[in-house]
């Protein structure tokens, strides 16, 4: 017997690049102009046509919500990367941190957006959560158990620090990257 039910087929890997690229230059034109950046700007530095973003993503507020869930799966799969990759438990970890001060810097430009819609809002914040603090904690975990940093220090509470950090980087004399060095610096073993 045939099951005539429609099945959802996965991407092709050319769809699959496109939606990326798409996200990426979303990402890229939020940082610099904003959530409310045209659309064919997107599209121009994508590569693509509006259709092509009207396509994957029917309202703005879809296009926001990818490229803030693009951006924690990002950050999410590079620690594990950098770890496996990195010549040092703590390296791994500086780098991670550059990688979510990245992050965190256009995260601030999509809060008031992220932030009309409540429900909405803290489903990301709770995806948010639920796959990065893990991997910072992991990260320290390495650290730590390596002799890099002592041990005991909380991902929430470093992640939740290096947050702060980053409020004044829409300042150009402000350095987030710098300032949240300095803070992971202050986990080493001396």
């Amino acid at each position: 017997m045939s099951d005539n039910r429609s099945r959802a087929r996965p991407k092709r890997a050319d769809a699959r690049r496109n939606e990326k690229n798409l996200l990426d230059a979303a990402a890229a034109i939020f940082v610099t102009s904003g959530v409310d950046a045209p659309i064919r700007d997107i599209a121009a530095k994508a590569g693509v046509g509006t259709a092509t973003i009207y396509r994957h993503f029917p309202t703005r507020a879809d296009l926001i919500i990818a490229v803030y869930r693009h951006q924690v799966e990002a950050c999410a799969e590079a620690g594990p990367a950098l770890l496996a990759e990195g010549p040092t438990p703590y390296a791994a970890l500086e780098r991670w941190v550059g990688l979510f001060v990245d992050f965190l810097v256009t995260k601030h430009g999509l809060a008031a957006v992220l932030h009309s819609d409540d429900a909405g809002f803290q489903a990301l914040h709770a995806y948010f959560l639920d796959r990065l603090v893990p991997v910072c904690a992991h990260l320290l975990d390495a650290a730590a158990t390596a002799g890099e940093i002592r041990p005991g220090q909380e991902a929430l509470e470093l992640m939740r620090g290096i947050g702060n950090l980053c409020i004044g980087a829409d300042d150009p004399a402000y350095d987030a990257r710098r300032m949240a060095g300095l803070l992971i610096t202050g986990l080493r073993v001396r």
